[in-house]
């Protein structure tokens, strides 16, 4: 599967979005390494803190279905500048995924390519506790 091929499965997603506050669309494909994705997108809660992100709803999916192991995430909003993964999610990708690739794009054609680390420097993991 090439770049915008993942591009497009999120951008898809992005389209199932449940964000009646913010109108803030998000959608995200993660690729496992063995070419398998799962979308997800962020679904809003009156109460905000019950709200969960596109990244961690892509996550949970693959996570639920078994997979592990995965290559790369992206990442769409429509914003004019690149919408990287917030704290938690970070997190949860780096707990989760490992360094993986991080593709951030919008709905005007920008794009650009993260490693999570450079995205998480000094992430909290296991090798802390």
């Amino acid at each position: 599967m090439t770049v915008s091929e993942l591009i497009q499965h999120a951008r898809r997603a992005r389209l199932r979005a449940r964000a009646p506050y913010s109108n803030f669309l998000v959608g995200a494909a993660l690729q496992a390494r063995n070419g398998k994705v799962w979308t997800g997108c962020n679904i809003e809660n009156a109460t905000y803190g019950l709200t969960v992100c596109a990244e961690r709803v892509a996550v949970w999916k693959a996570i639920s279905a078994g997979a592990s192991n995965f290559r790369r995430i992206a990442v769409v909003a429509d914003t004019e500048r690149l919408t990287p993964p917030c704290g938690a999610c970070r997190q949860i990708l780096w707990e989760y995924c490992g360094d993986l690739e991080v593709i951030l794009a919008n709905l005007h054609g920008e794009r650009a390519t993260y490693r999570l680390a450079k995205l998480l420097p000094s992430p909290f993991d296991d090798r802390l506790l």
